[in-house]
């Protein structure tokens, strides 16, 4: 489909057709309209794998089913469009996503597609084959340039007072940097306030994981806002605790059994894992305190010999393992595995996985950005039986809760 040329347009005027900027706004908006509907049907020709009634290519159990008419905000005003269905509900379309109802740039579009993890050249190729739309790299880059001064607003919001449990991590990614590739560490933050919420605290880009660097992250949340931290849960890395209590020294600082574990298995041979992390397992999920040491003699009687190193690095590190015992199990669990913190990462993983090497820290921070504004979208229950955590909390950290 081409837009109208010169000739048809004086061919309009001529039929009376187009007499002021009213009509040729209304001609526009038309034609937008049918645009947008053939790149819909584009979309899903390509999510099918066949287009419309090419029945002998379809290999898929998912078929069209018709259409819904959606009224949506473009630079011609505002348009009715029909948008295809499919009968599993699994299209999601990028030209006109499912809940939006401005599309009057095509910023979004590109913002969409780099959040999801797709590279500036990815973009360009799904622009043209799909849509006929001839994007230069240089605009997708400031297209995703404009974001920068969104995240530096975001990145230093102001940030609650007290904090029951925030979980502390970094995921390595490579840089190119003066001209060669180096690791860097992204430095990550997830907040669970007084009403159980979770949040993103911040992303911070820097050299491989140090606790110095940690220091400079955990004073900037303080200087954010942060009066308290009850519970940190963090890794094993060296000083990352002494940097917790230089900034918040009443900070409990738990450690990630998680981490421990993975720590221990390198130690072990391949047929004997199975078998060891069950018996650790009744350590770390013990009910108590007493019943986990006994069960880690157990595990040192059957097992010292041959894995003495993995065994030792649990009594080593215990008392940072045991801060958890404090606790109920409800919130026990919650501090001790640091799920929320593994499933964000994993799903930032999903996005950044194409990626060999970013160009700069600012395109990976664009990318960490946008990917968590996605995930963060769907945390909107509190944690599990919060109430009753919280009243023991309150008894727990007697006066450092704020009262209602």
């Amino acid at each position: 489909m081409s837009l109208m040329n010169k000739k048809r347009i004086r061919e309009l005027m001529k039929e009376g057709k187009l007499k002021d900027a009213n009509d040729i706004q209304e001609m526009l908006k038309a034609q937008f309209a049918e645009i947008l509907e053939e790149m819909l049907e584009a979309e899903l020709d390509h999510e099918l794998g066949y287009s419309k009634y090419d029945y002998k290519n379809k290999e898929t159990p998912n078929s069209r089913n018709g259409k819904r008419s959606k009224n949506i905000r473009t630079n011609y005003g505002n348009i009715e469009i029909d948008v295809p269905r499919d009968r599993t509900g699994e299209f999601e379309p990028i030209v006109v996503k499912k809940n939006q109802r401005d599309v009057s740039s095509i910023d979004d579009q590109v913002l969409s597609m780099y959040a999801k993890g797709m590279s500036v050249r990815d973009i360009q190729m799904h622009l043209e084959e799909l849509y006929g739309i001839d994007v230069s790299p240089g605009l997708i880059s400031n297209i995703t340039d404009k974001i920068m001064p969104l995240i530096k607003e975001w990145q230093s919001r102001p940030l609650e007072k007290v904090y029951i449990h925030v979980i502390m991590d970094a995921v390595h990614y490579k840089v190119r940097q003066d001209g060669r590739i180096v690791n860097k560490a992204a430095y990550m933050a997830i907040g669970v306030n007084i009403d159980g919420m979770k949040d993103v605290l911040g992303i911070w880009i820097g050299e491989n994981e140090s606790s110095k660097y940690w220091l400079k992250v955990i004073t900037e949340l303080k200087n954010r806002g942060i009066e308290d931290i009850l519970i940190a849960s963090i890794d094993g890395l060296k000083g990352f605790e002494d940097a917790i209590h230089a900034v918040f020294p009443e900070t409990e600082v738990q450690g990630c059994i998680i981490h421990q574990i993975r720590n221990s298995t390198k130690y072990l041979y391949w047929k004997d894992r199975k078998a060891f992390c069950q018996d650790l397992r009744n350590v770390y999920q013990a009910t108590t305190e007493d019943i986990a040491l006994l069960e880690l003699d157990k595990l040192e009687a059957k097992w010292g010999d041959k894995y003495e190193i993995a065994i030792r690095s649990w009594r080593n590190n215990w008392d940072k393992l045991s801060i958890m015992f404090k606790y109920p199990s409800d919130f026990r669990k919650i501090i001790y595995t640091n799920n929320a913190m593994e499933s964000y990462n994993r799903q930032l993983r999903k996005v950044t996985k194409s990626k060999s090497a970013f160009p700069t820290d600012d395109s990976l921070l664009k990318m960490l950005y946008l990917a968590t504004m996605d995930i963060t979208k769907k945390w909107t229950l509190r944690t599990n039986n919060w109430p009753l955590i919280l009243a023991y909390l309150n008894i727990h950290f007697e006066g450092r809760l704020p009262l209602n």
